[in-house]
């Protein structure tokens, strides 16, 4: 147990460190942009007093290290900015766009997770027959598939039977809605993991039905199908929950481009928004806000596998 509080502590540790870093990294790019952040909030037609003004103001004048400091103070109060003639809120744009980020995230996951480790059991259970052969083919040409080209693909497919556009309805309000609104979405996110997560959750449940603790429970008398879903199945989640991290976040950045493909008023749009109309402000929220649950996902999947894997406990 002490082990186990310990490298749980290592991780919830190096996540500020990791943060602060990430701050540091997207400050800074931005702060080289030859965008002129003044002109970004006022617009285009502000005057050069007006633009100096707020230089003056907001502290752009200061050296860079001082004005990073000033922007981590106000970040620590939840102050992202304001972008555009009309000074919107950053974090008012990104608490409306987050969470359409989230659902779609979450769906994708949901339908990847299922169809992979259903596919992945069928075809270790089934190695080298038939339906493995299916399902290997399967999955090889659906890792091979670029979201956005599927998602291009499902639109001209299913375009007139499910909505490609529109507003996304409250999933509460209107479950059938919003499940028809974000199915293609969704599907065009977790098809490509679902064919690396197959491959994974295959090869991993095959290397452990070839253990002789299987074979022995099996010589027993316990029933295959038993020895499978109490222990093969238990020990072989160790490999996929750590590939599972890397393809959580990868969900999350291929979610961003899918937005834009559906119209969906998520994260993708918002950062396009702020290229589109050279808001900094709004870019530096938006990915400073997307590494952070990148950052975060990828701790608890990484804590998660120390809970899985009792061997990790004792390093």
């Amino acid at each position: 147990m002490n082990n186990l509080i310990r490298l749980i502590g290592r991780r919830l540790i190096a996540l500020p460190i990791m943060i602060i870093g990430v701050t540091i990294l997207v400050f800074f790019v931005t702060a080289m942009s030859p965008i002129d952040q003044a002109y970004s909030v006022l617009g285009e037609t502000a005057t050069v007093e007006q633009v100096e003004a707020y230089r003056e103001a907001n502290g752009l004048n200061d050296p860079i290290i001082v004005q990073y400091f000033t922007y981590m103070g106000n970040l620590i109060q939840g102050d992202l900015g304001v972008y555009g003639a009309t000074k919107a809120s950053v974090a008012e744009k990104i608490g409306q766009a987050l969470p359409i980020t989230l659902e779609l995230t979450f769906a994708g996951l949901v339908i990847a997770l299922i169809f992979s480790f259903v596919l992945g059991v069928v075809s270790a259970v089934y190695r080298d027959k038939w339906p493995d052969q299916i399902i290997r083919v399967f999955s090889i040409a659906a890792l091979s598939m670029p979201s956005f080209w599927l998602a291009v693909l499902l639109i001209l497919a299913f375009m007139g039977s499910l909505p490609v556009a529109g507003n996304l309805p409250a999933f509460f309000e209107n479950p059938g809605g919003w499940c028809a609104r974000m199915a293609l979405p969704a599907i065009s996110l977790a098809v490509p993991v679902i064919g690396q997560m197959t491959r994974v959750i295959r090869t991993s449940m095959v290397e452990e039905l070839d253990k002789g603790y299987v074979r022995t429970a099996i010589g027993a008398g316990i029933p295959k199908r038993t020895v499978i879903a109490k222990n093969v199945l238990r020990n072989a989640l160790i490999s996929p929950v750590t590939v599972l991290g890397l393809r959580i976040a990868h969900l999350i950045g291929g979610a961003v481009v899918i937005e834009v493909i559906f119209n969906l008023p998520g994260m993708g749009m918002a950062i396009l928004q702020g290229i589109q109309a050279n808001y900094i402000t709004l870019i530096q929220g938006v990915v400073l806000v997307v590494a952070f649950f990148f950052i975060v996902i990828n701790i608890i999947v990484d804590m998660l596998y120390i809970l899985i894997d009792p061997r990790i406990r004792t390093v």
